[in-house]
């Protein structure tokens, strides 16, 4: 089971939901989310949110759809977000994918980040990304990682997510690195390209950010 999570983002950053409808799919909508998948034709299996950012004919239409209607007051501690994707991690899928979380709100988009770091740091391994119409993103943990050319994703950039990471390696990249300690906020990592169909990276501390982008 995957389980793909669609908030309320920019609609000019939301790809088509279809390209990542596959059998084993569960799709869940985040407050203004919601009315994109019913918009795309998908009916989620449930969602959340305090649905601030929709009309009162939206939400009609939301409440007569989704059965299971999972709503909060906008008074809360924690974002429609992180309510979600707690409740997704709980389900223990394959993996998260998170879909109209950019965009919009800075603060927003850095939380939502910050979110990605959550489950590595209470020892996670399962594996979540950040897609829009741009741009993927996760998150690792150390370790040695093998990424692929991507001719749509031509741009690959690493940031550190904690004060630093160290041993930080590139191979088959332009520009290659060789255990290198990159502190946050060094922007030496930032719009790299694979030269081979192949490669990898890999580092020792810290966690990192990585982002396939393109133009």
């Amino acid at each position: 089971m995957k389980i793909n999570l669609v908030a309320g983002g920019p609609a000019n950053l939301i790809p088509d939901f279809h390209l990542y409808d596959e059998m084993n799919v569960i799709w869940i909508g985040i407050d203004r989310g919601v009315f994109y998948l019913l918009k795309a034709g998908i009916k989620p299996s449930a969602a959340f949110g305090d649905f601030d950012s929709v009309s009162e004919a939206e939400l009609t239409e939301i409440e007569e759809a989704v059965s299971d209607l999972n709503k909060f007051k906008p008074e809360k501690d924690e974002t429609d977000m992180e309510l979600a994707l707690n409740w997704a991690l709980e389900q223990e899928p394959e993996s998260i994918t998170i879909f109209g979380a950019t965009g919009g709100r800075l603060d927003h988009l850095m939380a939502n980040i910050q979110l990605l770091v959550k489950p590595l740091q209470q020892g996670s391994a399962l594996h979540i990304e950040m897609i829009d119409a741009k741009n993927i993103l996760f998150v690792k943990k150390p370790g040695c990682y093998s990424v692929s050319k991507l001719d749509e994703y031509k741009y690959i950039s690493f940031l550190p997510v904690t004060p630093a990471v160290s041993g930080m390696t590139l191979k088959n990249f332009k520009y290659p690195l060789n255990d290198c300690h990159i502190p946050m906020g060094s922007t030496l990592c930032i719009s790299n390209e694979l030269i081979r169909g192949h490669g990898t990276f890999s580092f020792s501390e810290g966690i990192l950010l990585v982002v396939r982008s393109k133009d």
